[in-house]
């Protein structure tokens, strides 16, 4: 960027020797003066990108800086106060893109975000006043030792904190605060897979997780707990209220672009994604099926000083945005009253719609484990007790639609 100013210093330089213009000592000073305040800005912005996220605190220093300058050359008297403002176009024009870039910064910030990495304190098993799911009776079963290690995808979170709070102790859980991880649907795979999980609590893999398990010689065994659905949402004043699966693909593949083409306004569709291999993600391209998805919409997002990452960005709740998760995480964890969810085919996804199957994307999620071959007690009378009748209970109080429940219909 700096570069660019100094070229254009460069053609301010030949615009005044074609115009035949002396290149007098004050005009010489007066360019120096430009290259510094420049190198200054950028020098003070780069500061901001390090230490803050916004430039509210900056523009300031950046006004009285160039204001300081233009007072200092007028008064000098020795060059045009024309000239002035002419040669101090530059910095002025960096001043008025700081103004706008705050300005589109306050008006991003009062967008409402969705991010399925939210903050989950309020779902810790035995936390004084938590939010889990409870029996109205003693577990039937009670674990003391060899205690298996939990992980999971955020949004079933709730669910297998209520498990291992009905059923561990808590003066073992209160010793080892590692034995109920909450991490995304990838991080958990990764704990499966390096040992550091014994179950994992998730959508089933995608092609890309069971080839990593099968190339490590592992047999991943995948059992059924409940049933969810995977869900659209737009911002609630959309006027698309449903969408078809062709609709679904035309937006994902990039070749439906506008929501005029779905009887809606006249609007850029702001497409948002998950990162790959997240549950969510892998939902999405078990429908999209072979169709290729559009490379999906980044931010840069400064993590340290030490740089800045790349990655899919979290769901913002722009007019014309469209994003997806699982129902009960949209509904239940966030609760955010300015989305509404779509419905798919002409139905729209609840409970009942789950339970009869006639939502389009209604799935099982899973506890699952690595099967070695040999006997895992534990890890076998856990998972048995999540599909009796108290597991089932835990699944449906908190939100979900218990397995056993399907063989009704």
């Amino acid at each position: 960027m700096i570069v660019v100013f100094l070229i254009i210093i460069a053609v301010i330089m030949v615009i005044l020797l074609c115009k035949k213009v002396k290149i007098t000592r004050p005009i010489i000073s007066a360019l120096i003066g430009l290259v510094v305040s420049i190198l200054c800005f950028w020098a003070f912005f780069i500061v901001l990108l390090i230490f803050s996220t916004r430039i509210s605190i900056l523009l300031p220093l950046l006004v009285v800086f160039y204001v300081s300058i233009i007072t200092f050359l007028i008064s000098w008297n020795k060059i045009e106060t024309k000239k002035v403002f002419l040669i101090l176009a530059v910095p002025g024009i960096c001043i008025l893109t700081a103004i706008a870039v705050m300005w589109y910064d306050g008006y991003i910030h009062e967008i409402p975000t969705i991010s399925e990495e939210g903050n989950l304190w309020k779902y810790r098993p035995f936390s004084e006043d938590n939010m889990l799911a409870k029996l109205d009776e003693d577990s039937h079963l009670k674990l003391t030792d060899s205690l298996p290690v939990l992980d999971g995808a955020t949004a079933l979170y709730p669910v297998y904190a209520a498990f291992a709070q009905a059923v561990y102790p808590e003066d073992e859980y209160a010793n080892s605060k590692n034995l109920v991880l909450w991490n995304t649907t990838p991080k958990a795979y990764d704990n499966l897979l390096q040992g550091k999980a014994d179950i994992i609590f998730c959508a089933a893999p995608s092609a890309s997780q069971k080839k990593q398990f099968y190339d490590n010689g592992m047999n991943l065994k995948l059992v059924p707990i409940g049933r969810e659905a995977f869900v659209f949402f737009v911002n609630k004043k959309n006027r698309v209220d449903n969408i078809t699966i062709k609709n679904i693909q035309g937006i994902y593949s990039g070749r439906i672009i506008n929501w005029r083409e779905l009887k809606g306004s006249n609007q850029k569709i702001r497409a948002f994604q998950r990162p790959e291999n997240s549950g969510s993600q892998t939902a999405l391209e078990k429908i999209m099926g072979n169709i290729l998805i559009m490379e999906p919409r980044r931010e840069d997002v400064s993590t340290s000083m030490g740089g800045i990452i790349n990655r899919v960005a979290v769901y913002k709740n722009f007019s014309n945005a469209i994003g997806y998760s699982f129902l009960f995480y949209s509904t239940e964890m966030v609760k955010n009253d300015q989305i509404k969810l779509l419905s798919i085919e002409g139905i729209y996804p609840s409970r009942e719609t789950i339970q009869d199957g006639t939502y389009p994307f209604s799935d099982d999620f899973y506890a699952i484990y690595v099967d070695t071959g040999d006997k895992k007690e534990n890890i076998e009378l856990f998972i048995e007790w999540i599909l009796s009748d108290q597991g089932q209970e835990l699944v449906s109080k908190t939100g979900y639609i218990p397995i056993k429940r399907q063989t009704e219909f």
